[in-house]
């Protein structure tokens, strides 16, 4: 596997370690990143994440074999709309994206009109920080990239995309991109709902004094991806608010039958509550390779 160029639109922590991963592997003779602010081209230099950054983005996509789109979803559109003069015919975008109904229908039609092809991706593996200074090469390794061709998708440019996210580290699994968005509105999206609402809660302050002091490890782990990019965020939860709804609302229902075993006191039930917890996410542990951070 290997491309002449590659070009990464917004270096940050997921592109910038794409760049990384790509450098490394030698998966392209050239890597190429754009960013939007002129400050952040010397933190692509200082990371090494891609052979050249410019704020021009139609110079970083000219003649470019892939372009990997890792904008905010709510950027995407724009961007690729901006790009379309310098991507070359043949060429493949793919995108870094956490909802895929959506990007997929919004972009195959855009890309297309330049003679390339897209294929969405996601790529489940993140962090809580921010920026290329975050990135890492080997941020990909054993995590699940989720492809979601649909009828209209090139065969060899899906293809192509697959062997690339293989060659630095992910395991591929296809999904349409309703079922994607539908699974991870419960096992992504909610859990980051549920964290930034625990810690907003929690640390307002409004509570007692002391509150902040008594909040260990057990709530730092809880509330760890609370710290993600508000914008990223924000995008992701407008972007399937229809299946996040639909996952709030039976989380809330279970939070409430707990609510009620709580109020009559019914420790069988509630032992059993936790055990089943504890076993289903034992089993999840055991035959993960290595649990996403995202």
């Amino acid at each position: 596997m290997h491309f002449r160029k590659i070009t990464i639109i917004g270096v940050g922590l997921l592109g910038g370690s794409i760049g990384l991963a790509v450098r490394r592997r030698k998966l392209a003779r050239q890597t190429a990143g754009f960013v939007r602010r002129r400050a952040s081209l010397k933190d692509c230099e200082r990371a090494g994440a891609v052979d050249f950054a410019t704020t021009d983005l139609l110079a970083a996509v000219w003649d470019a074999d892939l372009v990997i789109l890792c904008t905010p979803l709510s950027q995407m559109r724009s961007r690729v709309r901006e790009m379309l003069p310098a991507l070359k015919r043949g060429a493949i975008v793919t995108d870094v994206g956490s909802v895929k109904a959506s990007v997929v229908r919004e972009l195959e039609s855009l890309v297309a009109k330049a003679g390339a092809h897209f294929v969405g991706s996601h790529p489940m593996a993140g962090a809580e920080k921010t920026g290329v200074g975050a990135a890492r090469a080997d941020l990909f390794v054993d995590a699940v990239c989720v492809l979601t061709p649909v009828k209209k998708t090139n065969q060899a440019a899906l293809k192509k995309v697959e062997q690339f996210w293989r060659a630095i580290g992910s395991r591929v699994l296809r999904l349409t991109p309703e079922m994607h968005d539908s699974l991870v509105s419960r096992s992504s999206h909610l859990p980051h709902i549920i964290a930034a609402t625990l810690a907003s809660h929690v640390l307002n302050p409004a509570q007692p004094k002391h509150q902040a002091a008594l909040c260990a490890n057990g709530f730092r782990d809880t509330t760890r991806i609370a710290s993600g990019s508000p914008e990223m965020w924000r995008d992701i939860a407008l972007a399937n608010r229809k299946n996040l709804t639909k996952s709030l609302d039976a989380f809330i229902a279970d939070l409430q039958k707990f609510q009620r075993l709580l109020k009559k006191g019914d420790a069988k039930t509630m032992a059993k509550f936790f055990e089943t917890a504890k076993q289903r996410r034992d089993n999840w542990c055991a035959g993960c390779v290595s649990p996403s951070s995202e």
